[in-house]
């Protein structure tokens, strides 16, 4: 493990580039993917990247800021970015509503928008939203009343449970904190997915495929139902400025695939590793499309298939 420096909002948003520009009333992304769910279907779900204020937790590892707005959106506003979402998609049985931050901070999705939001979700059936553990109050439950038919699912971000590292994020969440989140929503009946990060900062390749999977040990063990795995990537600034100074490095594809096996194997839950960009983490043009496909096959049946194999495997 590498020395671990923490870093404060201070020094993370001194490092960032400029953000990227918005319209209040779009959705800055909008696309319909296929995930397995619960039940054991695959459906189809349509996520919509919501418009709003940035994330008042400045986490050391986040890009999302980039697609926020310094200043809370209108009333109304949410709900119409919705409707210009669903306009533009095909059918889809479930939704998620990402908005690069919490659903539940006031400041980011207005209370008051709430009501016009579930009127939106009636035809759905399910809802995915994300938020930060400490901001599970009982607005989650109100909002969960509101829903006319479809169920309530909240992402959290554990990230890891590697008790150097969490508090070296600037997430001001402890381990704590989120298993008293999850407790408080399975018992209003809402379903939890957890966030959790493939080598996050300070850690070594091997070590950050350990951490990955006690944490998701940890989320399972809590009856957080599935866990979404994010490779860790630059991009932000100040993560570009940990990988100079040699304290990061991005995960490489062999590490995403084994933490995707062996947490299908734990069978604790679903495991989906976040496919974005995946490519960027193979480094063998001869096999980056069969084992990024490989990938998503395996998202889909949460079943570990054959490996891909390749001569770079005898040339590492």
């Amino acid at each position: 493990m590498l020395k671990v420096v923490p870093f404060g909002d201070r020094d993370i948003l001194a490092a960032r580039p400029s953000k990227n520009p918005l319209d209040p009333e779009r959705p800055y992304a909008f696309l319909v993917e296929r995930e397995r769910a619960a039940s054991g279907r695959v459906v189809d779900v349509a996520t919509v990247f919501l418009t709003n204020r940035e994330c008042q937790f400045r986490c050391l590892m986040c890009d999302l800021w980039k697609n926020t707005l310094n200043h809370p959106v209108p009333p109304g506003a949410i709900p119409r970015q919705i409707d210009f979402a669903l306009t533009s998609l095909p059918p889809a049985q479930h939704i998620k509503l990402y908005n690069s931050g919490n659903f539940f901070d006031a400041k980011a999705i207005p209370p008051s928008d709430h009501p016009l939001i579930a009127g939106r979700l009636r035809g759905f059936q399910r809802v995915i939203v994300e938020n930060h553990p400490k901001l599970c109050s009982e607005a989650c439950f109100r909002f969960r009343d509101r829903l006319d038919g479809p169920d309530l699912e909240i992402a959290l971000g554990l990230e890891t449970v590697h008790p150097q590292v969490l508090p070296a994020l600037n997430k001001r969440m402890t381990l704590d904190d989120f298993a008293s989140a999850v407790d408080r929503l399975l018992r209003w009946n809402i379903a939890v997915r957890a966030f959790i990060l493939l080598k996050p900062p300070f850690l070594a390749e091997a070590e950050g495929v350990d951490w990955a999977l006690r944490s998701m040990e940890f989320a399972f063990s809590l009856g957080v139902e599935c866990c979404s795995v994010i490779p860790t990537r630059t991009g932000n600034g100040v993560m570009d400025r940990l990988q100079r100074e040699g304290r990061f490095s991005p995960p490489t594809l062999a590490s995403l695939e084994r933490v995707l096996e062996d947490g299908i194997r734990l069978a604790g839950g679903r495991v989906f590793v976040d496919l974005w960009d995946v490519e960027k983490f193979a480094s063998c043009p001869r096999c980056r499309r069969q084992r990024c496909d490989r990938l998503r096959r395996m998202n889909l049946m949460q079943e570990v298939v054959p490996s891909v194999a390749c001569p770079c495997e005898s040339d590492a």
